[in-house]
């Protein structure tokens, strides 16, 4: 029987307050542990207010946990300076929010090669050949050189899907990707996310309210006032 895939990320215990120390800390996650393998695709819900965006910040790398242990493809991340977790971010994790931050004086083409431009300073040749290549994939060839006020909604959460992919990151947090999109655009940005998560074997975490999108996931992940209550264990 074949093993299956390595988890390229494990929480242990986590917690997080604010304004700790002071009469109003206040803890908004209750000793989270959970486990994402390689290529497994994650929904993330739960009511507003149960902590799935500070979670999200803290697998980002963006919060750090209050206690607990984090661990991203084989690193534990908390021993590790500003530095570090910057570039363990940038080497192994794509993001796509529901707010696509796209920067609006920058061609489509520009925004995807941001990534890499802020990785190695320059885009290489390399890197223009698969920025240009991701936007045809997500079927936005010929729109390489409009800005974003020139996009659809849809076409600009494309444009974001194809930057977070710009360089094949092991993991990509999704946070309501599709929360501002129509039906049909909700599902054909979903469609993307899944195709990347296949051909790419990248693990995929999305935050969604959307329970027919959730279903379409291989698990179901439900976080309930800062704890988890359902989808602790990885798929088998």
């Amino acid at each position: 029987m074949t093993a299956p895939p390595a988890p390229i990320l494990k929480l242990s215990d986590i917690h997080k307050s604010y304004n700790v120390g002071t009469p109003v800390e206040t803890e908004v996650l209750h000793g989270i542990t959970l486990a994402l393998r390689e290529a497994e695709f994650v929904a993330l819900k739960g009511p507003s207010g149960s902590g799935k965006s500070t979670l999200l910040n803290i697998i980002g790398l963006l919060e750090r946990p209050t206690a607990g242990t984090l661990e991203i493809a084989d690193q534990q991340t908390l021993s590790l300076d500003d530095a570090g977790l910057t570039r363990l971010r940038g080497a192994t994790i794509g993001f796509v929010f529901q707010f696509h931050h796209l920067l609006p004086a920058f061609t489509a083409l520009e925004n995807v090669l941001l990534p890499s431009i802020i990785a190695h300073s320059t885009a290489t040749p390399e890197a223009e050949a698969l920025a240009r290549e991701l936007l045809a994939r997500v079927g936005l060839k010929g729109a390489e050189s409009k800005r974003p006020g020139e996009l659809s909604g849809g076409m600009q959460q494309r444009v974001a899907i194809a930057r977070a992919l710009s360089l094949k990151p092991r993991l990509i947090l999704a946070d309501e990707p599709t929360g501002n999109l129509d039906t049909v655009s909700a599902d054909e940005v979903f469609g993307l996310l899944r195709e990347f998560n296949h051909d790419h074997g990248s693990a995929c975490l999305i935050v969604t309210h959307d329970p027919r999108l959730a279903a379409r996931c291989d698990r179901q992940i439900e976080l309930v006032d800062g704890r988890v209550v359902a989808g602790i264990d990885p798929a088998p």
